[in-house]
This record gives structure tokens, sequence and C-alpha cells, in this order.
């Protein structure tokens, strides 16, 4: 594993945001946690309805409420690592305030929570599986 990789992995050890993310995967899940690729560790059976999203991540620890979610999206896993990244840049769990703020901001300006979410779209729209959604009218620009 690079450096870098490992890096991220320590950081997001001593933020917390990797011992939450298995606590949930261990109560809110089935408890099944494998390694992946980067540093990430996979865990398959998260229940709860909150987030909506089938996949999240938390630190190094990307939940998927059914792993079978990765057939057919190559690119997914590094749509999630880099989420893993912004954790390790942000502190860890301190960058939950931002990115529900961008949440709301982005719902306000599309409609949609990841369009102009700068945490969703410096991750990637396209590798997470989002699409890019035009502003709702009262924010477009007068032609």
């Amino acid at each position: 594993m690079r450096a870098r990789y490992r890096l991220r992995q320590a950081v997001n050890v001593v933020n917390l945001s990797t011992p939450l993310g298995l606590l949930l995967a261990y109560t809110a899940g089935r408890g099944i946690v494998r390694r992946g690729p980067d540093g990430l560790l996979l865990a398959d059976g998260y229940r709860p309805p909150v987030p909506v999203a089938p996949v999240f991540t938390m630190g190094n620890v990307v939940l998927f409420r059914d792993v079978r979610e990765l057939e057919g999206r190559p690119r997914l896993l590094a749509h999630e690592g880099r989420h893993a990244t912004q954790y390790a840049w942000c502190l860890g769990l301190p960058m939950l305030l931002p990115y529900f703020a961008c949440v709301l901001v982005s719902l306000a300006l599309c409609g949609d929570h990841a369009s102009y979410n700068p945490f969703e779209r410096r991750a990637g729209l396209a590798d997470g599986g989002y699409r890019q959604r035009a502003l709702r009218r009262p924010f477009r620009a007068a032609r």
C-alpha cells in the first residue's frame, strides 16, 4: 500500500472517524467487514434508513447496504476513497458539519444533495453514480 494511503489510514484512526465507522458497521450493520483496496475497509449490511444512500463512507470504512453495489461500478471505490481522504484533511468528524451544510445548499440550488456539494464534486460525481443537475430557475443566469 502506498505511503499516502497508510497516512490517510492512520489519520482517520486518530481523528476517530474510522473507529466510528467500525462501530456503525458492527452495531447498525451485519458486522461483516473486509479489507478493500488502498487501506479501505468494506462493511456490508448497513440497515438504518439514514442516510438514504446505498453506500457511504465514515473515515476509512465504506458502509454498504449491499456490497453487490460494487458490481458494474468500478469507479465507486475511487469515489469513496476520496471521501476517506476528505475525512483525513478535514480532521475527521468535524467534516460532517460543513458537509451537511453543503448538502442543504445543493438541495436548495438544484434539488439534489450532490450536484453543487463541493465534497461530492471533489470526490467525482460520475464516479459516485451522480449526474450533474441543472440549477433551479431562480438561480439560473438571465439571458
